[in-house]
């Protein structure tokens, strides 16, 4: 039994609490609200999570230094909006060598950077490393089948994130490409947006499958130019995610982007949804990662249209059936 904690009380934090404890683990988790910590504790019920039972062993605090000492595990679970901000407050709690598994998804817009190079950053004194993949928390919650992958920038330190995390319903990948792993993560929400808004139209299934295809193009394209692997886009944290959040409608970012797609603002989608929408937030990123490496990102480009500048969802639509006639090539050095 290791000590772990869990900074983040969302879906998925509270979902990787019960999936931590259930491997034999003494977990406490964080959460910056009293009142859901005061919910969660005395009901060990998670409203976004209906019919799931959080064990009486899993600890809720509001106090980050009990939350981070002398803890074998740290995982980040906070939305991507608020990553460094907590790992400022955290990082006089943490000790040289401490592992932490980031799990949220996303690029900070001003500096490009990826969470957990974000995390590094205010934490030069930790190991980090990542945990990604095609993994709704109501599915995982409930103990259906589910594949993730373990990112480190050493196969002993993915293979321990592997070994806390593995599971009989919960399977876990190695990968040393961490960045092509948080690459695939953000920027599949941005697409799974577009493919959102599609729906809201009454597209249909080509247009769906349109969208995921010419999507891993555009996000390997630029993820390989960044460093990426190309091999990992074709996995779990690519393809594999790219497909869950386009498909189903535990995917905010396709929720809100279906209510985009019927008249609704950025902002009255979000509102509805009552989650953070990370594809929102990754968008102008995403396109700044294009300009600076000089990847066209035709989809990307829409999306950003329709969330900042008026444009119709429409309109973004034909604009994309009507560019330059061009050749399928998957030629990662082919940037059309």
């Amino acid at each position: 039994m290791a000590n772990v904690s869990v900074i983040g009380t969302g879906t998925w934090g509270t979902t990787l609490a019960i999936l931590l404890h259930e491997n034999g683990h003494h977990v406490v988790a964080w959460s910056a609200i009293p009142e859901e910590v005061k919910m969660l504790s005395e009901q060990r019920k998670h409203e976004s999570l209906p019919g799931v039972h959080i064990p009486e062993g899993i600890q809720f605090t509001e106090n980050l230094e009990e939350a981070c000492k002398e803890k074998e595990l740290i995982v980040m679970a906070v939305p991507s909006i608020f990553t460094r901000v907590t790992s400022k407050k955290i990082a006089g709690f943490i000790p040289a060598g401490q592992l932490i598994v980031n799990v949220a998804k996303g690029i900070e817009e001003d500096t490009l950077m990826t969470l957990s190079e974000q995390i590094e950053q205010e934490i030069p004194q930790a190991n980090v490393a990542v945990l990604s993949g095609p993994s709704h928390a109501e599915e995982v919650s409930k103990g259906m089948p589910t594949t993730c992958v373990a990112g480190a920038k050493t196969m002993e330190m993915a293979e321990t994130v592997q070994n806390f995390f593995m599971a009989p319903t919960f399977r876990v990948y190695t990968s040393l490409d961490v960045l092509g792993i948080e690459l695939g993560g953000s920027l599949k929400n941005v697409i799974a947006l577009a493919a959102g808004i599609a729906d809201g139209l009454g597209c249909g299934d080509n247009a769906k499958a349109a969208l995921i295809t010419r999507g891993i193009v555009e996000i390997a394209r630029l993820g390989c130019e960044m460093g990426g692997k190309f091999e990992t886009f074709c996995g779990l944290s690519g393809i594999g995610d790219l497909i869950v959040t386009c498909a189903s409608m535990h995917s905010r970012n396709r929720r809100a982007g279906i209510l985009i797609g019927k008249g609704y603002t950025m902002q009255e989608a979000m509102d509805e949804v009552h989650m953070v929408v990370e594809g929102v937030y990754s968008a102008k990123a995403a396109l700044k990662l294009g300009e600076k490496y000089h990847v066209t990102l035709p989809i990307i480009q829409e999306v950003n249209e329709v969330l900042f500048h008026n444009r119709s969802a429409r309109e973004a639509v034909f604009d994309l059936m009507l560019r330059e006639r061009t050749t399928e090539s998957f030629s990662l050095h082919l940037n059309k």
